[in-house]
């Protein structure tokens, strides 16, 4: 009975995780978010994923930005769908270089849709 229980959760959550996504299905500034949090945290897998074609070849780059900083991390994050693929972001990435602490305040940034997903693409005005 209990391995009957365990199998049974364990197909509803890979089925959960299955229709969850990345998360930017319908909603750009959610993919948006996704993106950052992944950025931030040096997700390659999920940054590639949510990179749009005409940003793919800075892939690398994305994947690389907080590699050699310690504990960066998003505070205050929000993100609104401001229209026309436009997102607009309040809150602000920490990152602390050797002793000093630096922050980088979030922005505009331009999501794209492509093939049914949001995709982050940029910043924006």
């Amino acid at each position: 009975m209990r391995l009957m229980k365990l199998l049974v959760f364990l197909t509803l959550t890979a089925v959960l995780a299955a229709c969850a996504g990345n998360g930017s299905g319908d909603d750009p500034a959610a993919a948006v978010e996704t993106y950052l949090q992944a950025k931030v945290a040096g997700d390659g897998d999920t940054i590639q994923a949510l990179l749009c074609s005409e940003q793919e070849q800075n892939l690398a780059r994305e994947k690389q930005t907080f590699a050699s900083v310690a504990e960066a991390h998003l505070e205050d994050m929000a993100c609104t769908d401001a229209g026309n693929g436009r997102v607009t972001c309040e809150g602000k990435i920490v990152a602390l270089y050797g002793t000093e602490e630096t922050e980088f305040p979030l922005t505009n940034y331009r999501a794209v849709n492509e093939d049914g997903e949001w995709k982050w693409c940029g910043e924006t005005e």
